[in-house]
Formats: structure tokens, C-alpha cells, sequence
């Protein structure tokens, strides 16, 4: 009897999962990310979706998803995602927030929960400004992927794609797509 699992399952019993983290689509899921998107176990987004069709659309491509909803989205979205996302996953835990600053600027009630969860990696977005920063001072990894979507100031669009291979963050890559104004 061969059994199946969902991607999402099997990813668990693996040394390695591919990654792709994105945020503020802004109801924009540009087809220049599908390629990604295919070639990867999980996406994750840091909210500002815009649309439910942005999360249906990777889904098609990427059975699973991880999002948080932000401050842009509306209650249909709020109604599927959460705020916050807490979860360990090989060892290692993760928070995904859409508004959450970055060290050493983070608000009080972030850096409580940041040790209260003795989160290791810290994923938001909001700024559409990429940043990789390591917080020694907490020993935490600070992740935001810049914008995905069309709308804001940004010029160039942005993604994240890394590795977690037997708890381990590796070969982190940037995704840089031209500024698309179509």
C-alpha cells in the first residue's frame, strides 16, 4: 500500500526545506515569482495580501502556505490568516508578524514577546524595505523580505529564499525583480 502526504507533511520527515518569503503583495502576485513559488515547500507571507486571490493563486503552485494578515488587509483575510504565526519548526522557532520593527528599534511589547518565545527567527514586513539583520543581543535572526507587490515606494520588488536544513537557515537568497508598472 503506498501512502500519500501533503507536501507540508513530508517536509517535517526531510533535512531540507525550500523557502520562499514574501510580503506587501498588496493584492499583486507578480508571474515573474511562479518559478520560485514551484520550486520551493513552503511560502511564507508577511502580510499586506491585499486579496484572498493572491493566497489562491500561490496555493496553486505551493500547497502550503504560511500567512499573517497586515494592516492593509480586510476581514475575509483576517478571518483566514492570524496576526501573529508562532511555530517551531526543526528546532527552531519562528514568529511571522506583518508590523514588528527591527533591532535594535523594536517596540517594547516586540522585544517581550521576542524573548518570551525565545524566538530565533524574526519574519515582518510593512517597511517594503528588505533587511537581514542578526540581533546579538537577543540571539535572533531578523527577516523582512522588502515588497513582492506593485504598490508603494520601493522600486525594485523583493523576495526571500532560504533553506532550513536540520535547523539550520542556509543558502539565503535575495529575489530582485525590476519594479513592474503594468
Amino acid at each position: 500500500m503506498f501512502l500519500s502526504f501533503p507536501n507540508q507533511v513530508l517536509a517535517y520527515f526531510y533535512s531540507m526545506i525550500k523557502i520562499l518569503l514574501l510580503s506587501d503583495t498588496h493584492s499583486f502576485l507578480d508571474n515573474r515569482l511562479i518559478k520560485h513559488i514551484k520550486n520551493v515547500d513552503e511560502v511564507w507571507h508577511a502580510g499586506d495580501i491585499g486579496d484572498l486571490s493572491v493566497c489562491d493563486e500561490i496555493r496553486n503552485y505551493c500547497s502550503s502556505l504560511r500567512a499573517v494578515y497586515g494592516n492593509i488587509d480586510n476581514q475575509s483575510i483576517r478571518q483566514e490568516h492570524s496576526k501573529d504565526l508562532h511555530f517551531k519548526l526543526q528546532g527552531v522557532n519562528f514568529w511571522i508578524t506583518h508590523i514588528g520593527g527591527y533591532p535594535p528599534k523594536y517596540s517594547k511589547e516586540i522585544k517581550l514577546e521576542l524573548v518570551k518565545h525565545q524566538t530565533n527567527v524574526f519574519i515582518c514586513g510593512h517597511s517594503h524595505i528588505l533587511k537581514v539583520i542578526y540581533d546579538k543581543e537577543i540571539d535572533c535572526l531578523h527577516l523582512n523580505p522588502g515588497a513582492a507587490g506593485k504598490h508603494g515606494f520601493h522600486q525594485i520588488q523583493t523576495a526571500l529564499l532560504f533553506d532550513l536544513e536540520n535547523g539550520e537557515l542556509k543558502n539565503l537568497r535575495i529575489v530582485e525583480l525590476e519594479k513592474n508598472t503594468k
